[in-house]
C-alpha cells in the first residue's frame, strides 16, 4: 500500500495515475446519463446500446474517435495524464475558429490561439515544426478561417500516430471496450 509523501515509490505513483485516469473518463462518460450531483437516474436502453457501440468504434479509426465527443473526453482526460492535452486543446480551438464568421473576432481568435498554442515558448505550446511555426505566424496578417490549416494538420497527424495507439492500448480505453463488449453480449443473450 502506498503511504505517505515523501519518496514515494514509481509503482505508487503508477497507480495513482492510472486511478486518476479511470476516474477522470468515468466522470466524462455520458452513457451514464448524469453530471456530478446530479440526483437522476442513470439512463439504460438504446443510448446505452449506442454509446458502447460508438466505444467500440473509436479503435476503427482517429476520426471515428474525433467525431464523437464522449470520444474526444475520454481521449482528452487520456491525454491530461500524459499531460499533452494540449495537442487536441489546439486542434478543438482550430476547429472551433473555423466556424467563426466576424472578420474582427476571426482576427482576435488567431490571435489569442496563436499566442496560447503555437508561437515559440507559447503557455501550451504544440510540437510542430519551425517552417509551420513560421507559415503560421505569417498566415495571421490576414487572418482566414483556413490560417491553421496547416499547423492543426501536423498536430492531427501526431496525435494519431503517437497519442492515439497508446490510447487504444490504455487501461481506461481496454476497460471501456470490455464493459461496451459485455453490455453487448448481455443484450443478446436477454434476446
Amino acid at each position: 500500500m502506498c503511504r505517505g509523501l515523501a519518496a514515494l515509490p514509481v509503482a505508487c505513483l503508477e497507480r495513482a495515475k492510472d486511478l486518476k485516469s479511470r476516474l477522470g473518463i468515468l466522470l466524462h462518460k455520458p452513457e451514464l446519463g448524469h453530471k456530478i450531483g446530479s440526483s437522476s437516474k442513470l439512463q439504460l436502453g438504446s443510448r446505452r446500446r449506442d454509446s458502447s457501440r460508438e466505444v467500440l468504434e473509436w479503435r476503427e479509426s482517429f476520426d471515428q474517435l474525433l467525431k464523437s465527443k464522449s470520444g474526444v473526453n475520454a481521449f482528452h482526460t487520456f491525454l491530461k495524464t500524459e499531460f499533452s492535452e494540449e495537442n487536441l486543446d489546439f486542434w478543438l480551438a482550430c476547429e472551433d475558429f473555423k466556424k467563426t464568421r466576424s472578420k474582427t473576432k476571426l482576427a482576435s481568435k488567431a490571435n489569442r490561439i496563436f499566442e496560447e498554442f503555437v508561437q515559440s515558448e507559447a503557455p501550451r505550446e504544440v510540437n510542430i515544426d519551425h517552417e509551420t511555426r513560421e507559415i503560421t505566424r505569417k498566415n495571421l496578417s490576414g487572418a482566414t478561417s483556413a490560417c491553421f490549416n496547416e499547423a492543426q494538420a501536423k498536430t492531427r497527424t501526431l496525435m494519431e500516430k503517437d497519442s492515439y495507439p497508446r490510447f487504444l492500448k490504455s487501461a481506461s480505453y481496454q476497460d471501456m471496450t470490455k464493459q461496451a463488449a459485455s453490455r453487448g453480449t448481455s443484450k443478446r443473450s436477454h434476446t
